[in-house]
């Protein structure tokens, strides 16, 4: 079911002041940029062979996103992996005991489906399961 690590999420408080580091000094090239509305955030992907770098701009203090930064500041929010079969993750999440947060998955970035497992029952790492419909073309 998991077939490789699809992205590492970055909480961020501004695009705007966090993509010059990655686009320019890093030297990713030009992220793909855009909002999703069920997760209250703008999104920039940036692709470092095949593995995604998500950064996660709050669009709105109730996101979780703006929740997550003021209570640890910016940075590393989650892991996440790509899935061919994302109601087997959720059903192999249950029955493993852990709590799943989204179940059915909600829209995602870049069309896809996501759910997230709670860090309580991870380790203390929020991990998302994410299911592309077709190819992946994020940021590329």
């Amino acid at each position: 079911m998991i077939q490789q690590i699809d992205h590492i999420g970055i909480a961020v408080k501004s695009l705007d002041a966090t993509v010059p580091y990655y686009r320019d000094a890093l030297g990713l090239g030009e992220p793909h940029i855009e909002e999703v509305p069920t997760q209250k955030v703008r999104v920039a992907m940036f692709d470092v062979a095949g593995v995604h770098i998500e950064l996660l701009e709050p669009t709105s203090p109730e996101s979780a996103i703006a929740k997550a930064i003021e209570k640890k500041g910016e940075g590393i929010h989650h892991i996440a992996f790509k899935t061919n079969d994302i109601t087997g993750n959720i059903s192999q999440a249950k029955e493993a005991g852990l709590t799943v947060l989204n179940d059915p998955p909600v829209p995602g970035a870049h069309n896809t489906q996501v759910t997230f497992l709670h860090p309580k029952c991870t380790f203390g790492v929020l991990t998302e399961f994410c299911q592309h419909p077709g190819g992946c073309e994020c940021g590329k």
